[in-house]
């Protein structure tokens, strides 16, 4: 058969789920666009997410990208043909209201989530390695807010995560006076919790998650909750919060044996 007339190759999916024991990987997968999201990503992102978050295995999710970047933001294909039609607002609302969603699993979701970022980043792909819970990079990895150049303001909770890691004014600067910035600055602004050289991001990612899979499912959910609810909390309302949360966690079975093996370890 001629090479004209062989059969296509189906498309691949533009994210993958992989799962093994308590962690869990979903991969942006369009590495020729450089895992920029469009119409497809953001919904197979929202469908992967809700698989991950009613798993009750999964204690650690991590998210990475295909190729030679992490993301490169929103598809300016889609962004640009929707402009010239001026489509932009049923186009675009469509994709976000897909991105938001995964977005907000990420965050409601009683798991760790973990951005094990390589490459670049810009615009949306920032706003996604700052909205999980942590994130590990290589050292040479940049970041580029890219919303100021596009005369636009930020989307997929990047105000919400950079906000929330270094402060209001720190995020001004990001998204309004940055062009660009490191890895070794992200580090410094809080933005990062562990940078590794390039070549060992990958081992470096499974072992910092397998220390969070260590977590007992229950510690992970409430710790998690408590410090997301923490910025706008009563001090009162928080310490309410801490106490039951902390009688829940003693009443499981991990945190019974694990009490009864330090008393143990004690005698």
């Amino acid at each position: 058969m001629a090479a004209a007339d062989a059969p296509a190759a189906p498309p691949a999916d533009p994210a993958l789920l992989a799962i093994d024991g308590a962690i869990a990987t979903i991969t942006l997968n369009r590495p020729a666009a450089f895992n920029a999201i469009d119409l497809s990503i953001a919904k197979k992102l929202e469908e992967l997410a809700a698989e991950v978050e009613l798993s009750d295995e999964i204690r650690v999710l991590v998210l990475e990208g295909a190729g030679r970047a992490f993301c490169a933001g929103g598809d300016l294909q889609t962004i640009g043909a929707a402009s010239a039609a001026d489509t932009v607002a049923p186009v675009v609302g469509e994709m976000l209201k897909h991105y938001h969603a995964f977005i907000t699993a990420l965050r409601r979701m009683p798991k760790i989530v973990l951005a094990s970022f390589h490459g670049s980043a810009a615009g949306a792909g920032l706003s996604l390695a700052f909205m999980a819970d942590l994130c590990i990079a290589a050292e040479d990895a940049r970041f580029t807010p890219a919303y100021g150049k596009l005369g636009v303001s930020p989307d997929g909770g990047g105000t919400f995560g950079v906000t929330a890691a270094a402060g209001p004014r720190r995020a001004l600067q990001i998204f309004l006076a940055e062009e660009s910035f490191s890895a070794a600055q992200a580090l410094q602004w809080g933005l990062v919790a562990k940078l590794v050289p390039p070549a060992e991001l990958k081992a470096a990612t499974r072992q910092f998650a397998q220390r969070l899979a260590q977590n007992a499912p229950a510690a992970i959910a409430a710790t998690k909750i408590l410090i997301q609810r923490a910025p706008t909390s009563p001090v009162e309302r928080q310490l309410d919060a801490e106490r039951d949360a902390i009688i829940d966690c003693m009443h499981t079975d991990e945190a019974r044996a694990a009490i009864d093996k330090f008393l143990k370890k004690a005698k």
